[in-house]
């Protein structure tokens, strides 16, 4: 009974891993392409027929790339930029979700609504509104253009899914600390912040992704001091209208994409947990 039924499900089996396989292979072939075009001599770019494969690799598009004067200033630059988003948008989510969720004060589902409604705003559409503040504030052509706005479009997808965890932790768990003596502030900091730390990695890695690979903000915030630019903007040095160096363009794309890979490898495992909910009563 048991062997027919192995056999009814194969198929379905099968199928699935098919479909999975179908989709992985168009998800990474960008990637795959991006890769190989890096690798590829300026003849074969320029082709008329291209083929998905290369008989003669060179670096000649990487040299190209590492040789910009300002390609490191760049990197350094995305680096601080990608930091400091993550950390300030995980410490205050943590702060703020932690508020809403253990605290009961007026306004707070209108707070709630707010941040949800805040998700649905495009970010092209507040552009101009934030470029107008940060010249009043007098921030243009800083490295904090860029972190601010990054920071205060990262936090309500943080809060709302931080939300959750500190709420799967029973509150149980919090009387007994206090009974035993420790205070609010060593409940926060040595038992829950370590619970809800998942949830943290998780929104940490959507915070990095979303800084790094920006493009408007740098675009529009720094506009004549180009030593406050991100890796992004390397991007143009390669681009020009007229003759375009697509090879230079996939160079410096598979460099920008080395440290988000870095990043995933190194907190994949607590990623997992984290969007499958690893805290539970």
């Amino acid at each position: 009974m048991n062997s027919v039924r192995r056999f009814v499900r194969r198929p379905g089996r099968i199928a699935a891993e098919a479909a999975a396989l179908l989709i992985a292979a168009v998800v990474a072939f960008p990637l795959y392409w991006m890769v190989l075009s890096a690798f590829r001599p300026a003849g074969e770019i320029e082709s008329a027929e291209p083929r998905p494969w290369t008989l003669a690799p060179t670096l000649d598009s990487f040299r190209r790339v590492f040789g910009q004067q300002d390609f490191g200033r760049y990197f350094l630059n995305s680096v601080v930029v990608a930091v400091a988003v993550v950390v300030a948008s995980a410490l205050i989510a943590f702060l703020a979700a932690t508020a809403v969720t253990r605290f009961r004060f007026r306004m707070r589902t209108t707070l709630l609504i707010m941040f949800l409604v805040a998700q649905m705003v495009p970010v092209e559409a507040l552009t101009i509104p934030l470029f107008f503040v940060m010249r009043d504030f007098g921030q243009l052509n800083t490295l904090w253009s860029l972190i601010l706005p990054q920071i205060a479009f990262s936090l309500p997808f943080a809060i709302w899914m931080l939300r959750g965890f500190v709420k799967a932790v029973p509150e149980a768990l919090e009387e007994a600390a206090y009974i035993d003596g420790a205070s609010r502030a060593r409940f926060l900091w040595q038992i829950l912040f370590p619970l809800v730390l998942p949830g943290l990695v998780a929104t940490s890695v959507f915070s990095f992704i979303s800084t790094w690979n920006d493009f408007l903000f740098a675009k529009s915030f720094i506009i004549s001091d180009i030593s406050q630019s991100t890796l992004p903007m390397a991007l143009l040095v390669f681009y020009k209208p007229d003759d375009p160096d697509w090879g230079g363009v996939m160079a410096a794309s598979t460099v920008m994409t080395v440290p988000v890979l870095v990043f995933f490898v190194l907190v994949q495992r607590r990623l997992v947990s984290g969007l499958g909910g690893a805290v539970k009563d």
